[in-house]
């Protein structure tokens, strides 16, 4: 599947931000297709899964907090959904 352009962005973002050992961003779209928040752009849900030693001695909210300031205005005004499974390495 290519990838689109907001899925591209997210990873670049998240790249720059967190150096991370591991970044999988999973376009769920397809999944929600006709639910709401479905723009019809075929990029509005997403999984980040993302590995980090920033997040090393963070908790679960704060970790999701840095990821959200990290992506900007995509989170709510071009994502409509975003799971986040944030970790530190060995975790």
């Amino acid at each position: 599947m290519t990838k689109g352009p907001i899925q591209a962005e997210m990873e670049a973002l998240l790249t720059a931000a967190f150096s991370p050992t591991h970044l999988a961003v999973i376009n769920d779209s397809a999944k929600h297709r006709g639910h709401s928040g479905d723009d019809g752009s075929g990029e509005s849900h997403f999984t980040v899964e993302i590995e980090s030693a920033t997040f090393a001695g963070v908790n679960r909210v704060m970790r999701q907090r840095m990821v959200n300031k990290a992506l900007g205005d995509l989170p709510g005004e071009r994502v409509h959904a975003l799971a986040i499974k944030a970790r530190a390495p060995g975790e």
